[in-house]
């Protein structure tokens, strides 16, 4: 039965080789939310970290896309589309202007294989709530015939879904589970946010727990067939998770550019993968019979740190697996499953809180003039190990809760950011869930980390240096569309 338990040595792998594996993604800073390995239909590692579980909803980002990828597998089976057929055929009524050849030339399968023309501005800051208009319309700067450069193309994947809700008169989560959920018994409390425009957001915005990427990777692994029955064409399915294109294009060789499918990444011994900005990353290798997901926000350091989680799977996983159980060891295995209860949210660490600690508690900072119009702010510490961050922006006055190497849990303090639609501001008085943790680095320096953890994700660091009465603010943000009061450079001093 999917999602049944079983020892890592009954895949064929150590207890301890797994334990090592988690235990160097936390070594490396890695703010992992989940970390999940199923050999066949059963599970030998899944692991969460506080308050993340495994009925939590954990945004997929660009994930989405590879789930857009069957739906259009889904018309074709239909016979609503043909992968040849050229994308503009389905929008004349969102055409404004006289269009590019090679735009007019693009076909379903240039824009499944992300060989597009390119040049598609970001959707976010422009006038049009209408993603489709906006591709369709918007001014390209630069261009290319439509089949030759792989390049990455997500308001692409947006038109995409887009043309799925047109062909079905239905939501894009709503026809696939129908289709495909249901018969997989998962994605019961999944939901796909609205793009502005009040389309469907199909190329980033599918929020689902761990174990639904897991079943449907389990699909893809079956070549679209689940209990008996066909869900989605075999040859499609097989064309989808097959190298089309090339996606490499300089000299370095990371973990995806192995080549590309539909809407899907390919991955080195065969494998297959759906990567989400932040890392939330599903990999699928048949040849193993094995499948991993993880969910993470390591936006701001993606690459390196994707590069980390993977090369690591291959290196401590699956360079090491084997075709036979291996024979159990319960001291072994006792302390992985001991070590899986007690992981927690990452969180920054530090020196123990230096004098100056208290010599700043409940000091007032007059700010000078900054682009995140900031006036003044206040650190108070209600005991050394837990502060709040008092501060007064454009907004008004905002509290803002800490722990001292450990993370304090609340809502961030901001108001007016999305919340269902993206790019559309919330007038609702709702506020970002969060994890707050803060770490004096020496003497004189304190960081204040802020880890978003809501339907949408992203991370902060505040960054204060102190001497004498003054103090050097920097603040860094990694969010998409929002966090953006957030980040800048000020100088302070102590109120007289």
């Amino acid at each position: 039965m999917l999602f049944d338990k079983i020892t890592p040595e009954s895949a064929g792998i150590s207890s301890s080789q797994v334990k090592k594996y988690l235990a160097g993604l936390e070594k490396q800073g890695m703010p992992m939310h989940s970390v999940l390995m199923m050999k066949g239909d059963s599970l030998f590692c899944e692991c969460y970290f506080a308050p993340y579980n495994k009925d939590s909803l954990n945004r997929m980002y660009s994930q989405t896309k590879s789930f857009v990828s069957m739906a259009i597998g889904l018309l074709i089976d239909d016979g609503k589309l043909r992968l040849d057929d050229k994308i503009v055929s389905f929008f004349q009524d969102k055409i404004n202007t006289p269009l590019p050849k090679y735009l007019e030339e693009q076909t379903i399968r240039d824009m499944l294989t992300m060989c597009t023309v390119g040049g598609c501005p970001e959707w976010f800051g422009s006038d049009s709530p209408d993603r489709a208009y906006h591709y369709f319309n918007a001014k390209r700067y630069s261009i290319r015939p439509s089949g030759t450069e792989w390049d990455y193309d997500s308001a692409g994947s947006q038109v995409l879904s887009i043309l799925v809700e047109r062909l079905t008169g239905k939501r894009l989560f709503d026809f696939l589970y129908e289709r495909l959920f249901s018969r997989l018994g998962t994605f019961n409390t999944a939901k796909i946010l609205s793009a502005r425009g009040g389309d469907s957001w199909g190329d980033s915005a599918l929020l689902c727990t761990s174990r639904d990427m897991l079943s449907f990777a389990r699909l893809l692994m079956n070549l679209g067939s689940w209990g008996g029955e066909q869900l989605i064409s075999k040859k499609y399915v097989k064309e989808a998770i097959s190298k089309q294109v090339s996606n490499r294009s300089s000299i370095k060789q990371t973990a995806f550019y192995d080549g590309y499918g539909y809407q899907i990444w390919r991955t080195k011994q065969n494998g297959f993968a759906f990567v989400g900005m932040g890392n939330q990353l599903t990999v699928c290798l048949p040849e193993h019979d094995l499948i991993f997901t993880c969910t993470a926000d390591c936006q701001g350091d993606d690459g390196i740190g994707r590069e980390y989680i993977i090369n690591s799977f291959f290196e401590l996983i699956v360079n090491e697996i084997s075709s036979e159980s291996l024979a159990q060891n319960d001291e072994e295995y006792n302390a992985l499953d001991e070590h899986l209860k007690t992981r927690k949210l990452f969180s920054v660490k530090g020196i123990e809180p230096p004098a100056l600690q208290q010599k700043i508690n409940g000091i007032t900072y007059e700010c000078a003039p900054n682009r995140m119009e900031i006036s003044s702010f206040r650190l108070e510490f209600a005991d050394t190990y837990r502060g709040i961050l008092h501060y007064t922006n454009a907004q008004g006055d905002k509290a803002l809760p800490f722990g001292i190497n450990y993370n304090e849990f609340g809502k961030f303090p901001q108001l007016g950011y999305s919340t269902h639609t993206g790019g559309v501001r919330s007038t609702d008085g709702s506020m970002y869930n969060d994890a707050v943790s803060g770490a004096w680095l020496d003497e004189q320096r304190l960081l204040i980390c802020v880890q978003i953890i809501d339907e949408y994700l992203g991370n902060l660091a505040i960054l204060f240096s102190f001497k004498g009465d003054e103090v050097s603010v920097k603040m860094e943000k990694c969010a998409e569309d929002f966090l953006n009061e957030y980040y800048g450079t000020m100088i302070a001093k102590m109120k007289k």
